[in-house]
């Protein structure tokens, strides 16, 4: 099969699977269209043990296209690009603090005890795992997925700070996810020394490259939209932003997905107010969020079919299975969704910013509020004293003295 028809069959699959979830399983359309995905997976798995040909022609089918090339390649830039350009760049913000300690502390944390909490959950099961091999793991699954926290969120209903707080560290936990995974991946293979400078260079060439390159596009993109007033123009333009402007990213070795979201964010909060018509925002946003949609649909249906190319042993699924609950999707878990298991990554993040930096915004407001109370206390004292002094003139004949 060439390119074409297997592209044309994965989507007819994943259309399909849409379609029987909205008609069947009514869950939220990404967990919906994975999960239709991976059960029409099983049973095709099932139905394939009786013709073995069949088996080799699906996998050939799906491992002729390069999930991981397309996804990184290609897809991403586009998601967060989309994403991002419905995020208010006031809501981030007013929790910038909190959404910077998630994206660094919380990563850090997040890794660290989910690393070492599947290392000894490997030696319950059976199959010992190195310590920084877990570590790895840990440093892999701990920056929030982006793709579906906002996806989902919009969703959900949950509160609106809440709400600014993953979905900005999603969008900004890239740069430490990268650095915090190559070094521990050098440790694992015994690559090059790991030090200190060299880990903060790293870091600084992710992080701050990878701002600077988003704002330097993100601009050069604004100038261009400013100067025209054609939507079909200007979309792709901003197009041109999310593939080209994340390939030069790329290209430059600094984060890529950092810098689509800086050129998100501009183009959806200050493109919006001042570089495009009203007619021109109706186009291009709706275009935006129909591709956020259908690609969100594509991947999760995609994720389902590639339970095709496993290999049918049972030794290979045991280690994913115990690593499941630390790696689940999010936003449930502070929704009460049944049957879904908490995610231990986002969890501990917030743990951070919700013990540590509300308990010291605490703190200010009880001194405030301490201080205000011993004003007033006095102010009453004064009071009573004045109103007192007057009493006791009015009772004796004598004029009350006027106030100084």
């Amino acid at each position: 099969m060439s390119f074409f028809h297997v592209v044309a069959l994965i989507v007819t699959l994943v259309a399909v699977f849409g379609y029987l979830n909205c008609r069947l399983v009514k869950l939220p359309e990404p967990i919906g269209i994975t999960a239709v995905g991976l059960v029409g997976s099983i049973c095709f798995a099932v139905a394939a043990a009786l013709n073995p040909n069949l088996t080799e022609w699906a996998k050939a089918a799906i491992q002729d296209i390069d999930f991981s090339t397309i996804v990184f390649q290609g897809m991403l830039g586009l998601l967060l690009f989309a994403g991002s350009l419905h995020v208010n760049w006031s809501d981030i913000g007013s929790e910038k603090w909190t959404i910077v300690l998630l994206a660094t502390i919380g990563v850090l944390l997040s890794a660290a005890i989910v690393g070492v909490a599947f290392f000894y959950a490997s030696r319950v099961f059976g199959f010992a795992l190195p310590l920084v091999h877990c570590l790895l793991f840990g440093a892999l699954i701990s920056p929030t997925d982006p793709i579906a926290v906002l996806g989902l969120l919009r969703n959900l209903g949950v509160a609106k700070s809440l709400e600014t707080k993953i979905a900005g560290e999603s969008l900004f936990n890239d740069g430490t996810g990268v650095v915090l995974f190559i070094t521990i991946l050098m440790l694992a293979t015994g690559g090059e020394a790991v030090s200190v400078p060299g880990v903060a260079e790293l870091l600084a060439i992710q992080i701050l490259g990878g701002v600077v390159a988003g704002f330097a596009i993100g601009g050069v993109g604004l100038f261009l939209l400013k100067g025209i007033d054609s939507y079909a123009v200007e979309i792709l333009i901003t197009l041109s932003m999310a593939t080209a402007g994340y390939a030069l990213a790329d290209a430059l070795h600094t984060s890529a997905p950092l810098a689509v979201v800086i050129m998100g964010l501009l183009v959806g909060n200050q493109g919006k107010r001042f570089a495009m018509s009203e007619r021109t925002r109706q186009h291009l946003f709706a275009f935006w969020e129909l591709i956020d949609e259908l690609l969100n649909l594509i991947l999760f249906g995609w994720i389902g079919l590639e339970f095709i190319a496993l290999e049918p042993s049972l030794q290979p699924i045991v280690p994913p299975l115990v690593a499941l609950p630390f790696a689940s999707h999010p936003a449930p878990a502070f929704v009460g969704a049944p049957a879904r298991p908490p995610v231990v990554t986002t969890c501990l993040k917030l743990a951070v910013s919700e013990v540590g930096l509300p308990r010291y915004r605490h703190a200010r407001r009880q001194r405030a509020r301490w201080h205000r109370s011993i004003d007033a206390e006095r102010t009453l004292r004064v009071i009573g004293a004045r109103l007192k002094h007057d009493v006791a003139c009015f009772d004796a004949g004598e004029a009350p003295r006027a106030a100084n």
